[in-house]
């Protein structure tokens, strides 16, 4: 009894002959036999002059080569109304091929599915019905206790919705370095020569993104030679005065980063 053998990437005789075909660049469907034939059986040699034993399903394949082989080189019918089947003796080897190729084809793909699944680690099933089949747990407040922690529940969503409202009023009520600056300006436009403490450039005292943004305005003007400032001791009061270009078109160059509260 044969037995398969395996050169390379031969598995079988039809795997060798579709290599041999693919190989030719041939078109399944246009069989050149006798090139085909003499390649396989060349094949065949070589294995038996390495001492590879070699299947029988070859040497069933490598007869039924040598007989398409033959048949093609008697002349053709030329009855229109004959067989095509019977006139082409390839006819039986090309569906034989088709077929052979779609199982192989499969086969790569359960081959692929299987190494893909070897990667899959699944977790052991446990035991839930501790969980599942646990009594519905009930809670166990008297009424005062539930009053209580409703209105709890009540003052919290009250502090959030506090909060939220605070902060988009802030957000609306932030201005941009431009407009700081141009306030700054009109504040020196009646006396362009007197001298005004930090403070007064700032309009709202208690918001420190107002202070922020006060403070880079200034520095912004002293870069445009629009302002002086002198401070006389660290941490006192910044004098702030102006110059000749106070008048001059406001360029903001960059806005202030946003701070925190």
């Amino acid at each position: 009894m044969g037995y398969k053998v395996r050169l390379d990437v031969f598995e079988g005789p039809f795997d060798l002959l579709v290599y041999l075909i693919e190989s030719a660049r041939m078109s399944i469907y246009d069989i050149k036999v006798s090139e085909i034939t003499s390649q396989y059986i060349s094949y065949l040699e070589e294995m038996q002059q390495m001492n590879v034993a070699v299947s029988s399903e070859f040497m069933v394949l490598a007869a039924e080569l040598i007989d398409i082989k033959s048949k093609m080189l008697l002349p053709r019918s030329t009855d229109p109304e004959a067989n095509p089947e019977a006139e082409d003796p390839r006819t039986n080897l090309v569906a034989r091929i088709l077929e052979y190729k779609k199982f192989k084809i499969a086969s790569e793909i359960l081959r692929e599915g299987e190494i893909a699944n070897f990667r899959i680690y699944e977790k052991p099933q446990e035991d839930i019905s501790e969980y599942t089949e646990s009594p519905d747990e009930y809670l166990k407040l008297d009424i005062d206790q539930f009053v209580n922690a409703f209105n709890l529940f009540l003052a919290r969503k009250k502090k959030i919705e506090e909060i939220k409202q605070r902060y988009e009023r802030i957000e609306r009520q932030k201005i941009s370095a431009e407009h700081r600056m141009q306030f700054i300006q009109d504040l020196f436009k009646a006396d362009p020569h007197k001298k005004v403490p930090f403070s007064e450039i700032v309009q709202d005292k208690t918001d420190r993104y107002d202070i922020a943004l006060s403070f880079s305005s200034m520095l912004e003007m002293i870069k445009q030679t629009k302002l002086t400032a002198e401070q006389k001791r660290i941490y006192g009061e910044i004098i702030v005065g102006a110059t000749e270009h106070i008048n001059e078109k406001i360029v903001a160059e960059s806005e202030p980063a946003e701070g925190g509260e």
